[in-house]
């Protein structure tokens, strides 16, 4: 059946033709170089050119070093390919496009001092994480906001329906997947309803996270039920840098003050309804308050990049359709990261939770492909006695990926960084939760795809009563995992020269 699927999906249609412009790119290019001194001089200098373009860019040393190779290698072809395919931002017209919606919309977040205040008294450490994630990313902290934590997809799933319920005046749904089946079925059938009434509904879905699990023109499908559909980025069988950036948010938010995000695609795998014998363990999270006002900014920075759509923009304010007073619990930052800037936000979060953590740093991730300066920090934490935990899968989706992950074991392990793999299967989760005090939520894997190319959230969490449910689950998890020993972190010859390449020209997967 999966064969039969994939077959008669777009995937295969658009590997061919791409294939067919490489081969055809290449012979031309062989052809031309061999018959034309001054093309094959022209090519080199163009790869001298990249190569000092490379050196002097603002990017991480990993990904500089899978470049500069290829470039030295392969003088004739190595610049070019960087060319087309080596640049961390989008291309100019996507980038444009993005850019002027986020300059109409930031202006709807406006940060308050007060709760700044509040905060640098109760913790400067903690204060100065919010202050980098306002500076970095633009999104403010909020006080006023009720969070629930959620340690699997199918706990999530009933709670997602109910506000889904409750909505009276709109509905913004981004996800990187939305697969036909259980879930989206139920989820749809809501949607449908909620737009009869009149609610204005939404959904942004990236089309290579959709491709073989949505019709193709599932746009115009949505449309006959007045449901308004953008999708991100459109797969085209063309070489294109612009391919490689996904929008990998999970974003849902209801009437501008329940909101949801975490790991938890809109997939029958993420509530464990595939029959499959891998269980899929995957967190997300529930806000309620003023905080939601972050995830509808992110959520309209995309949406009027595509379909500019909106005037008034006070109508999405948090406490616009609800006029009670939000409760509070503790402190609640969701923030976005994208390749639109120079600023890492995601990762330089991750490395500040664990260059300031005292007592212990834990945290799940579904890939540990990661650069030398978050090696570097996990390493040093561990050494001035932080306890430090890590788990991640037990079962791949992507053998060469954990092929990879595996790879580090060996020097976190000689740090003393205790390292779980997750026994019944998947872990899909993007948590990290430190010193019973902070803790984050989100989407961003710990790789280089993640943490650089692709339009990520997360939810900064200082106080809050879930990062105590969060410490809660991952010592539940950790009851159900393998931890790493020294038979796990034996390589033979070979698999380390293996892992080595790998590793080597991992920025590039």
């Amino acid at each position: 059946m999966e064969i039969k699927k994939i077959a008669f999906s777009r995937i295969p249609f658009v590997i061919v033709l791409i294939l067919l412009q490489v081969s055809w790119f290449a012979y031309m290019l062989i052809k031309l170089t061999n018959e034309l001194v001054w093309i094959n001089v022209s090519l080199q200098v163009l790869s001298l050119i990249m190569l000092f373009v490379i050196i002097d860019k603002k990017y991480n040393s990993a990904y500089k070093l899978a470049w500069v190779i290829p470039v030295l290698v392969f003088p004739i072809f190595g610049g070019l390919l960087f060319l087309l395919f080596g640049w961390k931002k989008p291309a100019g017209k996507m980038r444009k496009k993005m850019n002027q919606s986020w300059n109409e919309v930031s202006g709807l977040l406006i940060n308050n001092a007060d709760t700044l205040n509040t905060i640098d008294k109760l913790d400067k450490t903690a204060a100065g994480q919010v202050r980098y994630i306002e500076n970095g990313s633009k999104y403010p902290v909020h006080s006023n906001t009720v969070t629930k934590y959620y340690k699997s997809g199918e706990e999530m799933f009933p709670d997602m329906l109910e506000a889904l319920e409750s909505a009276k005046h709109y509905i913004f749904i981004e996800y990187y997947i939305i697969s036909l089946g259980t879930m989206w079925k139920q989820i749809l059938d809501i949607l449908i309803e909620k737009a009869k009434a009149g609610a204005d509904v939404r959904i942004i879905y990236d089309d290579f996270g959709c491709m073989e699990r949505l019709p193709f023109n599932y746009k115009a499908e949505l449309a006959q039920y007045n449901i308004k559909c953008v999708v991100f980025n459109p797969v085209v069988p063309v070489l294109s840098t612009v391919m490689n950036h996904r929008d990998h948010r999970k974003i849902m938010v209801i009437d501008g003050y329940i909101g949801f995000t975490g790991g938890i695609n809109i997939a029958d795998e993420y509530i464990n309804e595939v029959d499959k014998i891998v269980y899929w363990k995957d967190t997300g999270i529930m806000l309620a308050g003023e905080a939601v006002h972050n995830l509808t900014v992110m959520f309209l920075s995309t949406w009027n990049s595509y379909d500019k759509t909106d005037e008034d923009m006070t109508k999405y304010n948090s406490d616009y359709h609800f006029k009670g007073a939000f409760q509070q619990d503790g402190f609640v930052q969701p923030y976005a990261d994208s390749p639109l800037d120079d600023e890492c936000v995601a990762e330089k979060i991750y490395l500040n939770i664990i260059n300031m953590a005292v007592d212990y740093v834990y945290f799940f991730t579904p890939y540990l492909i990661i650069d030398n300066e978050l090696v570097t920090s996990l390493c040093l934490a561990s050494k001035r006695g932080v306890d430090v935990r890590i788990i991640t899968s037990g079962i791949p989706d992507k053998k060469i990926v954990f092929c990879v992950t595996q790879s580090y074991y060996k020097q976190l392990a000689d740090a003393e960084i205790r390292i779980y793999q997750f026994t019944p299967g998947f872990m899909h989760a993007n948590c990290f939760v430190c010193d019973e005090k902070i803790a984050t939520v989100g989407t961003v894997n710990m790789d280089y795809r993640s943490l650089y190319l692709h339009f990520e959230c997360g939810v900064y969490l200082f106080g809050s009563q879930a990062v105590k449910s969060i410490r809660e689950d991952f010592l539940e998890t950790m009851e159900k995992c393998t931890l790493v020993n020294e038979s796990l972190l034996k390589r033979n010859l070979p698999m380390r020269l293996f892992q080595s390449v790998l590793r080597l020209f991992s920025p590039m997967m």
